[in-house]
């Protein structure tokens, strides 16, 4: 069983200043309180091929995470999957920006979940939970990007 769970929220920040602050995945924190820590490997500007290693913490359980850009289109789109063994794994997740006219950002995340072996028994509840906090999701992107990028 596989599922997806999306947020959207409008930034009052540029496209381009968006864009670079979520292509580095080492900010997550600031916005995730699941993460409890990340780097990026190898350690130079994020192109497609860059790996995002975390540990997270869900339902009390830690986990190590890695996650690949597949796609980076600046400032509009942005695609990773996971390539380590969870049982529940994002097999494909974005972010899609969109310029606004009065100079802020639209912001699409979509994480699609999918169970491995126990995880498919459980990827329903993980579905269940990111759903219902998608809303609180998008409200933290909005407040750690415009805590984090000055205004214009």
């Amino acid at each position: 069983m596989s599922g997806q769970f999306e947020a959207t929220t409008e930034i009052d920040r540029p496209i381009e200043a968006v864009f670079d602050y979520l292509a580095d995945g080492r900010n997550d924190p600031q916005f995730s309180p699941r993460v409890l820590r990340i780097e990026r490997v190898p350690q130079t500007p994020t192109v497609v091929g860059t790996v995002f290693r975390s540990t997270v913490k869900d339902a009390g359980v830690k986990t190590a995470r890695e996650l690949r850009i597949t796609e980076l289109e600046a400032p509009a789109r942005m695609r990773w999957t996971e390539v380590s063994k969870n049982s529940v794994a994002v097999t494909e997740g974005g972010y899609d920006l969109e310029p606004l006219a009065d100079g802020r950002t639209r912001v699409r995340l979509h994480n699609v979940l999918e169970g491995h072996g126990l995880g498919k028994l459980l990827v329903g509840l993980a579905l269940t939970a990111a759903r219902k906090d998608a809303p609180a999701f998008a409200a933290r992107i909005k407040a750690a990007a415009e805590a984090a990028i000055p205004p214009r």
